[in-house]
């Protein structure tokens, strides 16, 4: 296999994911020419019919073709990064990561026993009604239940419900009938720490490499304080660089 075939590959299944999701055409020639001219307008420019023949070679067929570094780095800067070399550093990310992690699970259940009794439970002679039991149990102290109509404790709250409010989520009442709020089960941690950053003039590549989370649309910008989904647009985020910090923030 040639030298970074599976990282250009990746590349390539990302950046057509990010132009698929942006463009409002859904054939795959309506995508690629979005991303042609939108490589053109913010980024340097690179053909259709060029990115056509590296993602049918290198994704479809999966066969080597020779991409230019600079169009490797126009393609990464594209997804945010720096350089191609950056992508490349973290292209594995949690997504990816997670996909490998299930195959190997499933590769386990197909060369071994489904329900592979523990050998604690079979030297005692609890067989498979004992280690339901002790699953049963587990699981109840895990989430343990409060009396009123066998709900888990602490969700009897009054508001279990929140909203984006522009920069913020706050607590709403689940019951809420307002148009204009979008209402989700409650999370304490966005709740707490999920904020857009309404000055992006104090943002400076010192400051917020590695602890801000950028969306872009329509070629605008927004920054956030941790990781997750953009709740305006509903883009995933995407770690903030220095190449979009410097150009999208500060003064």
């Amino acid at each position: 296999m040639s030298k970074f075939l599976s990282e250009k590959k990746k590349l390539l299944e990302d950046v057509y994911k990010k132009a698929s999701n942006e463009a409002t055409e859904t054939s795959f020639n309506g995508i690629i020419q979005y991303l042609d001219r939108t490589l053109k307008d913010e980024f340097e420019p690179l053909s259709y019919k060029s990115f056509e023949n590296y993602y049918k070679a290198i994704v479809e067929n999966d066969e080597d073709y020779n991409i230019k570094t600079s169009t490797l780095d126009n393609l990464s800067r594209y997804l945010g990064y720096e350089t191609f070399k950056d992508y490349r550093s973290e292209w594995r990310t949690m997504e990816y990561t997670i996909q490998q992690a299930i195959s190997k699970i499933v590769i386990t259940i197909i060369n071994k026993p489904i329900l592979a009794m523990p050998e604690v439970l079979k030297q005692n002679g609890l067989g498979i009604a004992g280690a339901f039991l002790v699953i049963s149990v587990l699981i109840g102290n895990h989430y343990p239940f409060g009396r009123e109509k066998g709900r888990p404790q602490g969700i009897l709250d009054d508001k279990k419900c929140m909203f984006w409010d522009d920069s913020e989520y706050k607590l709403g009442d689940c019951e809420d009938k307002n148009p204009q709020r979008s209402l989700i089960p409650k999370d304490t941690v966005q709740l707490k720490y999920f904020k857009r950053i309404t000055r992006k003039d104090t943002l400076t590549v010192d400051n917020a490499l590695g602890s801000t989370w950028y969306s872009k649309f329509n070629g605008n910008v927004e920054f956030f304080t941790m990781d997750g989904v953009d709740p305006d647009t509903g883009r995933e985020l995407r770690a903030s660089t220095a190449y979009i910090i410097g150009k999208y923030a500060g003064y």
